[in-house]
């Protein structure tokens, strides 16, 4: 009976492993050796418990992020977010409540979480991490997604968990536990075949672990998990051998510490954990002699500091932005950095919680800013213009004539107006704030380069390309003189510039332009984020305006699958996408997918624009003529 059932239950995706347990292995071996997910035949329990253990981390540690030449941008978001949370000082229980609530939302076993609620405080952040239990795994996931609901909800568990290593750290530093003395340490875990295949690739380069990072001074507990891993035909037994220079740790505020004596097996693997955000060099990969297999090496890695990476210039600008635009830590800066994520619902909640609480009149005025910013890219323009609005009348009463924060009003509402298709509008607030700005500001300070890219895209809304790319190429030339050359503003104008050209019938310099800002962006912003899904489209536009409609359908799918991930429903820019791809198809002859996109776009754009919006009539008036045609 085993030997029919198994081969059915093999194919459930969600599981791992399979153990056989019987009276006779000799009866069921031959049998079981030829189902990879059988991990073994045994006649006795305890032996099934611990290989359940061995491969539970096995599976745990196959959730560890790895990223290579440290140049990932969700390296440096996560970090950013990091350094927001340890900031924050909230309360336990309510914290503990919000994450138990997303856990039974999403088949934590019930156990657990009763655990957890009931003993949080009997035991250490380090005991709980290192328990086989879902934090270690959730979390993980989190930061190897830069899923930051996830990150949100357990923000309190990261806070705790870094200063439970830092305090440790600093304890075995008096006792002479850790010294100054290099230390070697090991890792094992599974790679997929093209995670090594990047491995190999990437010798002499560099590579991070955004997640907290486990290691052992013990070689053989290390090359036992890399072992375990082999039982996957699909992936590689690493073994990484790692050189630490405890003072680089420290200038790099990386806290370690020998976690043995707290964690939850007690000194069995000789465990060293490290804080999140560790940064290799790969030194040399070689295979370890195996009887049995030839997927099994040895991957040399030497610590590097924080600041010997190219993203290092880039993320300390974005550092200095945040400290800048959002001076106030903790729950201020994680909203502003949720907003450069492309996360608006989230830090809308944060501002609304925020705007509840005493402040100064400046203070207040900051956060009806941002709310409006993010309720813009959230497409709620309205809200968005109501909040600017408040933001300028507090501004108007408290501050000079003159001063930038209200140009930067003026701005924010002309950005509004454009979206809302109120053109004249529009024009007349980013004039406002040009005329305060260049009384106020450096001739090559950023606000005017917004101001000039604000007003580029009004006039490439009215349908004058000239007037539009004078004023992009002048937001450009000021970007380029006072950002680093990957900043996600250059991007934005580089897009800017290549719809222009597009729109000129220009496609050479067209398709130039977005695959430049395409680049930037893939190297600044994190995979999902919206701006990468409008170069896409982009580049979408420039071969369908060629006729080369293959590639076009490619793009406007991959910018369409981005919106649908990071947006709401509803909003305008899904519209825009739907209504790409449904002219597509219009041109291919099919009609009926075509209607079904136009459709799709016209119910988004009545439900989210203003009834007078233009794009709600024209987007009616293409699902009239298409329906005309067929």
């Amino acid at each position: 009976m085993e030997e029919k059932l198994v081969p059915e239950i093999e194919a459930i995706p969600q599981l791992e492993s399979i153990y056989v347990f019987c009276p006779n292995k000799a009866v069921h071996e031959q049998w079981a050796k030829k189902i990879p997910k059988v991990k073994g035949v045994y006649t006795e329990i305890n032996p099934i418990c611990e290989a359940l253990q061995i491969d539970c981390e096995q599976c745990d540690r196959a959730t560890i992020s790895i990223k290579y030449n440290a140049t990932d941008p969700s390296f440096m978001y996560t970090l950013l977010l990091k350094e927001a949370l340890l900031e924050i000082d909230d309360d336990d229980n309510k914290s503990i409540e919000i994450l138990t609530a997303y856990c039974r939302e999403n088949d934590i076993p019930g156990n657990q979480i009763q655990r957890l609620e009931r003993e949080y405080r009997v035991h250490t952040p380090i005991w709980w991490y290192t328990t086989p239990y879902f934090l270690y795994s959730t979390l993980n996931r989190g930061l190897r997604l830069m899923d930051v609901e996830i990150i949100l909800k357990m923000g309190f568990f990261i806070r705790q968990l870094h200063q439970d290593i830092q305090k440790l750290h600093d304890e075995q530093r008096t006792k002479n536990i850790i010294t100054d003395s290099p230390l070697k340490l090991y890792r094992g875990q599974g790679l997929s075949l093209e995670d090594f295949d990047k491995t190999n690739k990437s010798i002499g380069q560099l590579m991070s672990f955004n997640n907290f990072l486990s290691t052992s001074l013990n070689r053989n507990v290390s090359l036992n998990f890399a072992q375990q891993a082999l039982k996957d035909s699909n992936k590689v037994g690493i073994l990484f051998h790692m050189i630490i220079d405890p003072t680089i740790c420290k200038k790099s505020q990386i806290p370690f510490a020998d976690v043995s004596p707290v964690s939850y097996f007690k000194g069995k693997e000789a465990e060293i954990l490290f804080t999140t955000h560790t940064i290799f060099r790969i030194d040399r990969i070689k295979q370890i002699d195996h009887e049995h297999t030839d997927r099994l090496w040895e991957v040399n890695l030497t610590l590097v500091g924080n600041d010997d990476h190219d993203l290092n210039e880039l993320t300390t600008h974005v550092r200095e932005e945040i400290n800048s635009k959002a001076p106030r830590r903790g729950w201020s800066q994680l909203a502003f950095i949720l907003l450069k994520v492309g996360e608006p619902a989230k830090a809308e909640n944060i501002y609304k919680l925020l705007l509840r609480k005493e402040l100064s009149d400046i203070e207040r005025a900051d956060y009806y800013h941002k709310l409006g910013w993010a309720y813009n890219n959230m497409g709620e323009y309205s809200k968005a213009l109501s909040s600017h609005e408040q933001t300028l009348e507090i501004q108007q009463t408290a501050l000079p004539p003159n001063h930038p924060d209200l140009a930067r009003s003026y701005s924010n509402i002309g950005i509004v107006y454009k979206n809302m298709g109120e053109h004249s509008k529009a024009l007349s607030s980013y004039e406002r704030s040009l005329e305060i700005q260049n009384i106020a500001l450096p001739s090559n300070h950023t606000d005017l380069a917004s101001s000039y890219l604000g007003i580029g895209n009004v006039y490439h809304s009215m349908g004058e390309y000239s007037k539009a790319l004078l004023s992009y190429e002048r937001s450009l030339e000021i970007q380029k003189i006072a950002l680093p050359p990957n900043h996600p503003d250059l991007a934005t104008s580089y897009n800017n510039i290549g719809n222009i050209y597009d729109d000129m019938g220009e496609y050479s310099k067209a398709l130039s332009s977005h695959e430049r800002s395409l680049e930037i962006r893939k190297v600044a912003l994190p995979p999902n984020h919206p701006d990468l899904a409008q170069s896409y489209l982009g580049i979408g536009n420039v071969y369908y305006r060629k006729g080369e409609y293959s590639k076009a359908l490619s793009s406007y799918e991959r910018s369409l699958e981005i919106k649908k991930i990071i947006l709401p429903s509803n909003h305008p820019d899904v519209a825009r996408s739907c209504g790409n791809i449904g002219f597509l198809y219009k041109k291919l002859g099919d009609y009926s997918k075509a209607l079904t996109f136009l459709e799709k776009t016209h119910d988004i754009f009545k439900t989210s624009l203003p009834p007078n919006h233009p794009n709600v009539a024209k987007s009616k008036k293409d699902v009239e003529n298409l329906k005309n045609n067929m």
